[in-house]
């Protein structure tokens, strides 16, 4: 680590990292994670993991009893402080807005339990949700955090904590998927979604689709989407094989679909040119795809090369 003002240096001389750097790198993909899951944007996680690096360097590392639980309250405080500013950001925001998709590794899929918190369909039930709100289900249901530690991160009483999670979590199961789906079900879902694409077969996509299936799309101002969502199965289906609609259509030549993990399930990228043009996900609810949720806006794109590191 050179300097205290970034966490992105190299080991010291010794060729090891002093200790405050050592804790911080330990627990980099859980604080990650924990912010992404707040705000639903790797950018504005960074931004947080790097004000709470300047915080905890000033820590005076021998009072801290628990690091893990010490760093998880920095990054929620500061998660906290974005989210609650974000909401203005959003309301200039052009079209739909989507969470940055994240590419993600087997392991997040392997754990089923870790891969919905981090969905793109939970991540849009978690939008409706208050900021306190959003805070403590995410660290006691994500993270399975003592309400006492969840408390002094968002600065309530334990007994107003367990108040606002019992809130939450009757407000996200009104809300989520209304089965927990593996990977592994929604991959077939996914690949009958893609088989009917590829092949243009329109009976085939109306029988992957469910009647009341929510088309969202988002292209920033930047890139064509539809400016709302679209809601039945008739209606996406025909708007997705249209080769020159407002959502550009997947059946379109030169278009190549790839089969890829993420947010911790099965997703299609769609490139043309050889560049990454859309990141579509699914949610599936008995067996049929209930919600799409294509991300078309180059700037949440960036970081679809290589796969993000996610942990609890």
């Amino acid at each position: 680590m050179s300097g205290t003002d970034s966490y992105d240096g190299e080991p010291g001389a010794a060729g090891r990292a002093d200790p405050a750097t050592e804790a911080f790198l330990a627990h980099r993909n859980l604080l990650f994670t924990v912010a992404y899951e707040m705000l639903g944007s790797a950018a504005d996680a960074e931004d947080v993991l790097q004000e709470t690096w300047l915080r905890w360097v000033g820590v005076e590392l021998a009072e801290v009893r628990d690091q893990r639980a010490y760093l998880v309250r920095i990054a929620t405080r500061q998660a906290l402080t974005r989210l609650r500013t974000m909401g203005r950001r959003r309301e200039s925001y052009v079209g739909s807005w989507l969470p940055e998709p994240l590419l993600t590794s087997p392991d997040v899929a392997a754990d089923v339990e870790f891969a919905e918190s981090v969905s793109m369909a939970m991540l849009l039930v978690l939008e409706t949700l208050a900021p306190t709100e959003r805070a403590v289900f995410v660290l006691r249901e994500v993270f399975d955090l003592a309400y006492d530690e969840i408390a002094e991160a968002v600065d309530k009483t334990p007994a107003a904590v367990r108040q606002i999670a019992h809130r939450a979590r009757a407000h996200v199961a009104a809300r989520r998927p209304r089965e927990m789906v593996s990977p592994a079900q929604t991959r077939v879902a996914l690949e009958a979604f893609e088989r009917a694409i590829r092949t243009g077969d329109m009976q085939g996509l109306l029988d992957i689709l469910a009647p009341d299936v929510v088309l969202v799309g988002d292209g920033g101002g930047i890139r064509r989407a539809v400016p709302r969502p679209i809601t039945g199965a008739w209606k996406v289906a025909r708007l997705l094989a249209a080769r020159h609609g407002k959502f550009g259509g997947l059946i379109a030549a030169g278009l190549r679909q790839e089969p890829v993990e993420v947010n911790g399930y099965p997703a299609l990228i769609l490139e043309f040119d050889d560049e990454i043009d859309t990141v579509l996900a699914v949610r599936v609810d008995d067996g049929l795809i209930t919600g799409l949720y294509a991300v078309r806006n180059p700037e949440k794109l960036a970081r679809m090369e290589q796969e993000t590191g996610l942990s609890r």
